[in-house]
Formats: C-alpha cells, structure tokens, sequence
C-alpha cells in the first residue's frame, strides 16, 4: 500500500493529427487535452505551498477550511462507530494534554480536538483538520504522560505535515489526470469508474517517510511541552511486544495503520542523541498518570456484547444470536455483523427505524429498487416480527436476502443477511437459519458479566510481578502483564513501586 505511483497512473498516447486541417493543425479533442494540461499546470503552480511544519513544497488543492470541515464529518462517523470512553476526566486529561502539545505546533490555531475512543486495541489515529484519537487500549499499555504525549505527539505531526491533505491532494490530481485520459482515448471512459475506486485504496496508509516525519515532529512537540522524548524508546519496544506475544500473527492497530521500518527505534535513538536536552527540566509523570488510568476497563468490555466462537451475547440488551460457523465476525457501536469465509455473503444486527416491527418492516420494504415477497407476521422465539425475503437491484448487480424485524425490550432490531442472486441457493439455509436464532439470553452468569480493569498496587513488601498477580488473583497471563507494565516476567519490585494489575474475571473473550 505503500508504493509510489507517478503523478499520473499510466501514459497515454496522444491523437493523430487531424488530416481535415492540414498538416500541423491538431483535433479539437486533442486541443482540449492540451487545455486540461495546461490547466493542470497551472493548479500544481498555484497549489505548491511550503509547509510551516516541515519547509517542504507539496500540493495542497484542499483548502484549511475545507480540511476543517472534512475532519468534522469524519469526527461524527468515528464516534458512532466506535463510541468515546465514558469517562469524563479521562477526556478532559487527554483534551488538555493534546492542546497543550498542539500549542507548540505550527498550527496552534486549528480547532484542536483530542479523544479517547472506547476500544481495547492499542491505536492511535489522526484525522485532518486536528482531531486526534487515542484507544482506551493504548492508555493501558503506555506507562506514563511522556509516553502518551509522545504517541499524540507523532499524531499531531501528521496534521501539521498535511499528509493526508497531500494525499487527497494527490489524489484529486489523479483523478484529473484519469479524465485527460478519458478524453484522449474514449475506450478507456469504461475504466473510468473502477481507477477511481482504487485510488482511495492506494493512498489509503501513510508513507514511511510520513511516519519518519511525524516521528521527527513528535519528538520536537514533546520537547516543547517539557516531555521527556527518550520515553518513545520504550513505545515502540511495547508494541513489538504486543505483535510478538501474539505470534507474529497479528500487529498492534497502530503498527498495522502506521508502517514502520525494523530500523525505527534505532533511528530515534539516534536522533535523541542529537538532541541539547537537561533530562532534569524535562518531565515524565508516572505516578500523576498511574493514578488517572486505574479503573480502566481492560480488554474487551461484554457488557456491550462478547462471542463465544460465533454465539454472539448481549448482556446489556439481554439477547442472543448464532451466526453461521466459520464466519468473520465483528461487534461495533452500532451494528454486530458477519462475512463469509469467501466475503460474499453478509448478516448484521441494527437497530431499525419505526416504533414497531410493521413500521420498520414497511420502511425497508418500501425502498425503490427493492422487491419483497409476502410479508410474514408471527413471533420469533417468542417475541413479535415481521419478516420477508427481498431481492434488490445494485450498481453492481441484484441482490437476494432476507430481513426480519423484531420487537424485544422497548427496542426494533433489524436481523439483515444478503448476498448475490447467483449466491442466493448457496447461502439461503445458512441466512434464514441464522436470522431465526435471534432470542432472549437467560443465562443468569452472562448477564451479569463484567469487564476487567486496570488496579494500581502500590507494593507493600517486596515482591515479584508474579506473586502480584497471585495475590491480586489477576485473571491474565503474566506475558501481558510484563508488557502493560513495560517490564519482564521475572521482574521485582521494591516497597513503593505501583504497579499495574488486572482484575476481574477474564470472559467470553474469542
């Protein structure tokens, strides 16, 4: 994903000339492509700018406002998606902690907004226009201020780079450049549609020379702010970690979204060695920031829903659902859905318009392009519904599924499978099967489940992490908590030294 691509994505060859004109004399289409270049010319003249941040010259078609806005709308659909952290000092710590980072930047003035986003990865992401988020997760496993300084610093320096305005920027100049291309040759018009759809997917990461950057600005913002830097050694050291104790198979979101080369440690070492710093003026605040995470909830939260294999459970709603054995499946905010094996077929849970299951049945139902076959009223597993099969027509073909809607518990849920027409014989029992498991959950444990959190012991007598654990009866292994804690499993701790324990009971977790 990280590819360079020229300016344009493919050369073109240019029309002949026009016989009817005489020797010399070029087509109108080829005037006109003349025209576009020379128009395009003119937009990479007047849309170089330099960069405050960095003193580089890039493209720049979007302008701040418009970056603004973009990352306004996006700040709403990442909240649905993945919901705040509903802890309010929590967000005003880390609301305080990022303005002040992002006074020392370059663009103090942008609209500033800083989050804690309610997820157990450890990941952090910025959005154009200054809105920066951080998980639940990576504040559980960061070990001071510095360090989380350090991580929303490199966020920061992502926006005040403009690397996903530049991106975008590029982006746009692609696209003008798959028109020009359309118009000199018109065959291609019918690939018009799919380049463009790619072009999201190929500027879709940041590049390592973005993430080399935002590193080099992060590390200038902390020094700034009075952070101490070197803390972003043993950031990094954390999520090798993390990818490490899960075999290699998976990274942390924040290395899968924020490519790195092996060397990346090293070379910020080597960039803190150049650094005139006093360590002694510069802070790290352990303690002031131990105290603020504990009582975090840790890992996965099943009050908001948890899978046992692919048996889906709502404690909080008080439900359950199967779905189909072998399926990817994925629980969000807002909906709990599955894919195929093959990505080819799709089941969800939502919530659904109306007040009732007919109102919400007679919504979806009624929406042009889409055909339903006789509506079925009766109970499912008890509670009242409507449901039908559909079939509907897509840019990208029909589609053939099957919607229920169900009334349980003041709420209207919207059971939806679907798949291709051609697919529709294949997946039909497997969708219909699924859609009819919806029920109440009455398994008095599930529906008392609670989370894990984060404790801070101070140690009382010296003690290994080991015995910690036992004495906390901390439901983790102790791999994970030598990586929370940034030490080693065999560690030990003095009188006075706080450590970082989980408790409760480790459940329902795939």
């Amino acid at each position: 994903m990280n590819k360079r691509h020229g300016m344009f994505g493919y050369r073109t060859r240019w029309p002949g000339w026009a016989g009817d004109h005489g020797a010399g004399c070029l087509s109108r289409r080829a005037l006109s492509c003349l025209w576009l270049l020379a128009l395009s010319i003119c937009v990479i003249i007047a849309g170089c700018a330099s960069n405050l941040a960095t003193g580089e010259k890039h493209l720049n078609l979007i302008s701040q406002s418009q970056e603004i806005a973009m990352g306004l709308q996006a700040d709403s659909q990442v909240v649905a998606s993945l919901g705040l952290y509903p802890n309010s000092a929590l967000q005003r710590y880390v609301q305080e902690l990022g303005a002040k980072l992002a006074q020392t930047s370059e663009r103090p003035n942008l609209p500033w907004t800083f989050r804690v986003i309610d997820d157990p990865v450890v990941n952090a992401f910025a959005l154009p226009g200054g809105f920066i988020y951080v998980t639940r997760g990576l504040m559980t496993y960061v070990e001071n201020e510095a360090q989380l300084s350090g991580v929303i610093g490199h966020e920061i320096g992502h926006v005040t780079a403009q690397h996903a305005v530049h991106r975008m920027s590029t982006q746009k100049l692609t696209q003008l450049g798959v028109m020009a291309g359309m118009m000199i040759k018109p065959e291609l018009q019918r690939f018009g549609q799919f380049v463009n759809t790619g072009l999201g997917l190929l500027y879709l990461k940041f590049s390592r020379d973005d993430e080399s950057q935002a590193d080099h600005l992060g590390l200038r913002y902390m020094v700034r702010a009075g952070n101490d830097p070197r803390q972003m050694v043993p950031v990094f050291d954390m999520l090798n970690r993390v990818s490490q104790a899960s075999g290699g198979r998976r990274l942390p979101e924040w290395l899968e979204t924020h490519p790195s080369p092996e060397n990346r440690i090293e070379r910020i070492q080597k960039e803190l060695d150049t650094l005139k710093i006093d360590p002694s003026r510069l802070s790290v605040n352990q303690n002031s920031y131990l105290s603020r995470i504990d009582g975090v909830v840790f890992g996965q939260n099943p009050r908001e829903g948890f899978f046992r294999d692919n048996h889906f459970y709502q404690p909080e709603l008080e439900f359950e659902f199967e779905f189909p054995s072998g399926w990817q499946t994925v629980n969000q905010k807002e909906v709990v859905a599955a894919a195929s094996s093959n990505q080819d077929a799709v089941l969800q849970i939502t919530l659904a318009q109306g007040t009732s299951s007919k109102e919400a049945a007679k919504q979806f139902f009624g929406q042009p392009g889409l055909q339903s076959e006789r509506l079925e009223t009766a109970n499912l597993n008890g509670l009242p519904a409507v449901s039908a099969q559909f079939s509907a027509q897509t840019e990208q073909g029909v589609l053939r599924g099957k919607a229920a809607f169900v009334e349980y518990k003041g709420h209207t849920y919207q059971l939806l499978g679907y798949t291709t027409e051609q697919l529709w014989a294949k997946y039909q029992n497997i969708i219909v099967g699924s859609i009819g498991s919806f029920r109440r959950l009455t398994d008095p444990k599930i529906l008392q489940v609670q989370p894990m959190h984060l404790k801070i012991v101070t140690v009382r007598q010296p003690s290994t992490l080991g015995q910690l654990a036992k004495q906390e009866g901390s439901p983790v292994q102790l791999e994970t908590l030598a990586i929370i804690n940034q030490t080693e499993v065999n560690a030990s701790f003095k009188v006075g030294d706080r450590v970082k324990m989980v408790i409760g009971e480790k459940f329902g977790e795939k």
